[in-house]
């Protein structure tokens, strides 16, 4: 649905997105509506607010939020399914150990962070942190230290590719709306989480390990433990027998999480080729290709390589059926969660909120890239989540963008801002701010001057990345 003509002029459409915002996080945080309740019934309000005709509506409602979920819901689908294989079937644990033992005892923490890059590919932050949390506290045990020094290089990692890479549904939700491809900002996206991670996760953790002592936490292993299914998982001190069974090699763990990279490449490649001129368009061959590196069709191969490599190893297909089905069930909620962003987004779009106010900031002489980041960061600063941070600031951007007329690198830039400053500033209002609070036994101003100080340094040096990107792009 195309955007209609604004019913109001610029200011009065300010005030209308100002107080939908305001009530959503009301909602939100105070009254404590669940998110995607409060999400659909402020895009309803915004809309019969910003003067959508109510026949139109409905439409309104529904494009925003099957436009996005159409293209999340599979990529996140596919990616978890791989990250359950990985944690039942042992291959966490061999990744970090093999990691490990190549980086030496000195290295631990930096084996654990690239351990958790690896892996957080395909797992959410809090799934990731839970997995590799028995790791992390086994090595610090060993090897003694503040609990930071193993903790937060791990935590760092797994969100960094949670705000930065696809399939994960932030990146993936903001590319679709500002038509960014998939495939090249998981091939940029990577690399660049990497380098914020190592930059703005890795070496800051190290200062605060050092000057912050955090005492080992005692209870968690129990917790921990008592919570896996001793039948199906190796990690965290899980069933032993188990773990000697099924437990996969490193280089097949390492090869799973490689092969969508290698896939999704053929389809950048030969899209770079075609318009090069160097393969002629629309050549068989070549459409075949690009089909197998279609992002979805790549995860549906490595599920499905997943299976036969690491689930079938000691279990049945019933078996391994089972497990994909319990990985599918705690998505539910953010798949529809950022669904849900998408509709308010496209509500702000259709109704000329999101002209107003990208119009706003460039009269004030504000480019694109750091209208993103800035409003993403007052978003995220303001209610927590980074996935709806993420959806909705790319659903205000959405029109500007695509009269900009970028080319496919800054659309990048873009999704890559919006990220970094969904990054920044994890706080009281954050779920992650406070899993990590209460997995590694620290109060609320330790979290602060620890989490919260990582968590901004990852932001702004993805932001610097992105501004590097878009001159270049």
């Amino acid at each position: 649905m195309n955007t209609i003509e604004p019913a109001y002029g610029t200011g009065t459409l300010l005030i209308i997105a100002a107080a939908a915002v305001a009530l959503l996080l009301f909602l939100i945080i105070k009254v404590k509506l669940h998110a995607f309740v409060a999400l659909v019934l402020v895009s309803l309000l915004t809309a019969l607010a910003a003067g959508i005709p109510v026949a139109d509506v409905p439409t309104a409602l529904t494009s925003g939020f099957s436009s996005t979920l159409g293209s999340v819901a599979l990529l996140v689908g596919f990616g978890v399914m791989v990250g359950r294989l990985l944690e039942v079937t042992g291959g966490a644990q061999v990744l970090a150990d093999t990691l490990i033992g190549r980086f030496g005892e000195k290295r631990a923490p930096l084996a654990l962070g690239v351990a958790a890059l690896l892996f957080g590919f395909p797992i959410f932050f809090d799934a990731g942190l839970v997995v590799f949390l028995p790791i992390i506290l086994t090595v610090a045990r060993r090897f003694g230290g503040s609990v930071l020094l193993y903790a937060l290089p791990a935590a760092g990692a797994f969100a960094a590719m949670h705000a930065l890479v696809p399939p994960h549904p932030g990146p993936v939700a903001a590319a679709e709306a500002l038509g960014a491809n998939i495939g090249l900002t998981l091939l940029i996206g990577a690399p660049v989480a990497v380098v914020v991670w190592f930059v703005g996760g890795y070496l800051v953790s190290q200062v605060l390990g050092k000057r912050i002592h955090v005492d080992l936490p005692t209870s968690i292993f129990g917790e921990i433990n008592g919570g896996q299914d001793a039948d199906d998982t190796a990690v965290g001190g899980g069933s032993t027998k188990t773990a000697a069974r099924t437990a996969p090699a490193f280089g097949t763990v390492l090869g799973v999480l490689l092969l969508p990279f290698v896939l999704i490449s053929f389809n950048t490649v030969l899209d770079t080729l075609m318009t090069a001129g160097v393969i002629e368009d629309g050549a068989t061959w070549a459409e075949y290709l690009k089909l197998l590196g279609n992002t979805p069709v790549a995860l549906l191969i490595t599920v499905i390589v997943a299976t036969v490599a690491l689930g079938l190893r000691g279990r049945s297909m019933a078996t391994v059926s089972d497990i994909l089905d319990k990985a599918l069930g705690p998505i539910c909620a953010v798949i529809l969660i950022t669904g849900a962003g998408g509709m308010f987004g496209g509500v702000l779009r259709q109704s000329g909120i999101g002209d107003a106010l990208s119009g706003s900031l460039s009269n004030l002489g504000i480019s694109l890239i750091l209208q993103a980041f800035l409003i993403s960061t007052l978003l995220r600063v303001a209610q927590g989540s980074a996935t709806v941070a993420l959806t909705t600031t790319a659903g205000l951007l959405s029109a500007s963008v695509a009269a900009a007329g970028l080319g496919g690198v800054q659309l990048v830039a873009l999704v890559i801002a919006i990220a970094a400053g969904a990054t920044v500033l994890s706080h009281v209002n954050d779920s992650g701010f406070w899993l990590v609070s209460r997995f590694f036994g620290m109060d609320v101003k330790t979290t602060l001057k620890t989490w919260t100080v990582m968590e901004t340094t990852l932001g702004l040096t993805a932001f610097i990345i992105s501004l590097g990107l878009w001159a270049i792009g």
